[in-house]
């Protein structure tokens, strides 16, 4: 109080003495002009030329004198003014004085006051001024309490308040001086009495007040702490699920949702919770829900899978569920990739399992407790066991001894020890590896592997096999090395690097080498220029390409090459694997100058067969018009106009026109064949009926077959209608097949004429009962001019078959022949049902 009042004097002081200040100033300036008026004047009445004035009192005043007293009624009336100022300015500063005591009064109570106040026993309170980081303490707390009165035991809220309570403090009081943030809390000592504390501002200061509170308020207090406790615990809870990728909901008492997390939002194909919310969006169905309730309503939760369908895709989901009074909240979990790697994972154990049952191995697996937990079928039959003792899951070591006591493995000098050395992989990380040599001579590659979950697998390699294999095939080298040592062909092996690998003695003969030109390791190029000299270089460098090629596609080479010592050789090559190249080299001399000699032999056969065929096509060509004229002078002279003939005559005639005709026929049948061969013949194709083509054949044999009293039967089966062919060539076959047969078949037997349709192809088959062909005979059957005489009436041209085969083959079909000595013959014609529509030379 009396601080401020010295204040407030000291104030009033100040504002006084800066009046007086201004008022000399003025006081000062009026004597200055006085002085200066007066000097003035002194120098005016010195030099003063008018005089003095009278007056009508009598009194003369000069100038002098009117100037002195006009400036001393100046003077005066300036100071009056002056002392007027300052006694108004006086009384206004005492005034004001005056108030300002009244209001120092007044807020020296209101301190007081305030001091009683905060001095109270039930609160205190923290004050921090601006940035300061000592704050003032005042008041005090009820020791009872458990509150420390020690300022620094006070400040570390962490020692007095719980856990939370502090966290809590903490954080609002440090909002309150960073961002003037104020705060209302209620807060727990660590023996659970409630604060209240309140956080404000005032200018630059931050005041924090701790009241105690009474039994009713403490209560509610508690009730409060409670309340934001649980809000706090709602909101970390809600927030959790919030970041959880699962559906999450909660329910009222009317099952209506009340609150979702955004996976819920998404899963029902919405982004906005509260849109879910509002539209009242269900994950799961109408009977999904039901069952839900109904299960809720029995045992207050629900835990099961339910499925639904997330963006167009069906969802396997694990929901959990929980009723309460308040309502229900539930949870899902998607296991849908779950279940598929579930299912995957007994997919893969079964394939797993059929897998090993497929291996000629033996496999077994144990567990950490040395039990059985799975063997293949090669392991049952290994070891002779029963598969109902493997599925009692049998200990290992007892195992050991079965297979002991069994025979099967060999006694051991101390078969504990080596028992326990066998087992000691269950307590090892690194795999072993053991050979058994086995009582009945096998001999096993045993792998145990410890498992990384404890356990054992067991695997059982026969190798008894592979070392028979070994023996063989170190024995079998060595055979091979003998036989191309004495093979007369020359062998040499390259690898991809163009070194030799191996050679036989006949190589290095056949090129004039020596044992050290080709040793291993020598490279080809070395090899080359030794034999570039007696042979072709340019194949030479053939060889080098194949052996060093980087080629993706590695071919074989072959031919020859001679050496200038005359000697022909044969060579090949051949890609081996792993990049190798094999080289064969035979002396072929010989049998080259033989090849050559009947080359030149053949080709003269060739050229005379051209000769013949001319000659055959000419003279054929030059005989068709004398014989025509033949036989049209033959006619001629059978007729009545030429004049009579006798018997005698008419029998020449007769023969000769037969003779004629005959040999037209052949004429013709040669012309045929040439043109066949020539490639020049062409079919004219169209549909050929069966029925047709066969009556036709059969009249041209019908004098001859009555003549020597042979039947003609005839079977067509039924569907065989008709086909697409050139019908004059397929009669012409029918009556030459008919013709051979008709020469043949003995008088009195029959002739059988078929035809059938089969898938593709329309068959004709003519079979007699003639005295048939040898083996030998049918080998030359469809060649030219080459008759087979024995038993027929009469001797052909040996061309009918040929024909036969030729207009067959021109159609796209084949002619089959089957006959015996004494068991006739039967020919059998297969034509095409579509056949060829363009001309082919026969081969």
């Amino acid at each position: 109080m009396k601080i401020v009042d010295g204040d407030v004097r000291g104030k009033d002081a100040a504002r006084g003495r800066r009046v007086l200040k201004k008022l000399r100033t003025a006081l000062a300036g009026a004597g200055s002009t006085l002085s200066i008026l007066g000097a003035t004047c002194f120098a005016a009445h010195a030099n003063d030329p008018l005089g003095k004035i009278n007056t009508p009192f009598g009194v003369a005043f000069g100038t002098f004198e009117v100037i002195q007293f006009a400036m001393f009624l100046g003077a005066m009336g300036a100071a009056l003014l002056s002392a007027g100022w300052l006694i108004r300015e006086r009384s206004r500063i005492a005034n004001e004085n005056r108030q300002l005591r009244d209001k120092v009064a007044d807020l020296n109570v209101a301190v007081q006051r305030s001091e009683a106040l905060l001095n109270l026993k039930d609160q205190r309170v923290v004050v921090w001024e601006g940035n300061s980081t000592t704050p003032n303490l005042v008041g005090s707390l009820p020791q009872e309490i458990g509150i420390p009165e020690d300022r620094s035991l006070f400040l570390a809220y962490g020692r007095w308040l719980r856990i939370d309570s502090a966290t809590l403090l903490d954080r609002s009081i440090e909002a309150l001086r960073g961002k003037a943030r104020p705060f209302d809390i209620v807060v727990e000592t660590s023996k659970g009495t409630p604060l209240e504390i309140q956080g404000r501002t005032s200018g630059s200061y931050a005041i924090v007040r701790f009241i105690s509170l009474g039994e009713a308020r403490a209560t509610q207090a508690l009730l409060k702490t409670e309340n934001y406790q649980l809000n706090e615990s709602l909101t970390t809870l809600r927030g959790l699920l919030e970041q959880l990728e699962m559906p999450a909901w909660s329910r009222d008492r009317s099952g209506k949702l009340n609150w979702v997390n955004m996976a819920y939002a998404k899963a029902v194909d919405g982004n906005d919770v509260n849109i879910a919310v509002a539209e009242a969006r269900e994950l799961f169905g109408v009977q999904a829900r039901e069952r839900i309730e109904r299960e809720k309503a029995t045992a207050q939760a629900f835990r099961d899978e339910l499925s639904t369908v997330v963006a167009g895709n069906r969802h396997v989901f694990r929901v959990t569920d929980v009723a309460s009074s308040a309502g229900s909240a539930g949870l899902a979990n998607d296991v849908s990739d779950i279940e598929l790697v579930r299912e995957e994972f007994k997919r893969t154990v079964l394939n797993h399992s059929d897998t090993l049952d497929q291996l000629n191995s033996a496999v077994a697996m144990f567990d950490a407790n040395r039990k059985l937990q799975f063997f293949n079928q090669a392991f049952a039959k290994l070891w002779g066991l029963e598969t109902a003792l493997l599925e009692s899951r049998p200990d290992n070591a007892m195992l050991l001894d079965r297979f002991r006591s069994d025979g099967t493995l060999p006694e051991q000098p101390d078969w504990r020890r080596w028992k326990e050395s066998m087992l000691s992989a269950y307590h090892s990380v690194e795999s072993q590896e053991h050979l058994w040599h086995l009582t009945d001579g096998r001999t096993l590659r045993v792998i145990v592997n410890p498992q990384p979950k404890g356990g054992v697998t067991w695997v059982f390699e026969n190798l008894t096999e592979k070392l028979q294999l070994e023996s063989r095939y170190n024995t079998l080298i060595k055979v091979q090395g003998q036989t191309l040592d004495h093979l007369a062909e020359g062998v040499a092996v390259f690898g991809s690097d163009g070194k030799i690998r191996l050679s036989n003695p006949a190589f290095a003969s056949l090129w004039s080498l020596k044992a050290e030109q080709i040793a291993e390791g020598m490279h080809i190029s070395a090899i080359r220029r030794l034999c570039e000299p007696v042979s072709n270089a340019a194949q030479w460098e053939n060889f080098v390409t194949t052996v060093t090629g980087f080629d993706d596609k590695r071919e074989s080479l072959s031919g020859h090459i001679e050496l200038t010592t005359g000697k022909i050789l044969y060579f090949a090559s051949a890609p081996l694997p792993s990049g190798q190249t094999m080289l064969t080299f035979v002396d072929v001399t010989d049998s080259v100058q033989v090849e050559r000699a009947l080359k030149e032999k053949n080709e003269a056969l060739e050229r005379t067969d051209e000769l013949k065929n001319d000659f055959v096509q000419h003279v054929s060509y030059e005989l068709r018009s004398p014989l025509t004229n033949i036989m049209g002078f033959t006619e001629l002279l059978q007729t009545p106009m030429t004049g009579p003939l006798n018997e005698r005559q008419r029998d020449y005639l007769d023969h000769i026109g037969t003779s004629s005709s005959v040999l037209l026929t052949i004429v013709n049948d040669i012309l045929d064949l040439a043109t066949v061969d020539a490639g020049i013949m062409e079919l004219d194709i169209s549909d050929v009926s069966v029925a047709d083509a066969v009556a036709t054949a059969s009249e041209k044999v019908a004098e001859r077959l009555k003549e020597h009293n042979i039947l003609l039967d005839t079977h067509i089966a039924s569907g065989a209608g008709s086909f697409r062919a050139d019908a004059s060539r397929v009669k012409q076959v029918l009556s030459n097949l008919l013709s051979n047969a008709v020469n043949y078949a003995p008088e009195g037997s029959t002739i059988t004429l078929t035809c059938r349709r089969e898938p593709g192809e329309m068959i004709f088959s003519v079979q007699d009962n003639g005295p048939g062909m040898p083996d030998y005979v049918l080998d030359s059957i469809f060649k030219r001019f080459q008759p087979y005489p024995n038993g027929g009436r009469k001797r052909g041209a040996g061309l009918g078959l040929s024909i036969v085969k030729g207009f067959v083959e021109l159609h796209g079909g084949k002619v089959d022949i089957s006959s015996a000595a004494g068991r006739g013959t039967l020919v059998t014609c297969r034509f095409p049902l579509e056949a060829r529509t363009f001309s082919i030379a026969a081969e």
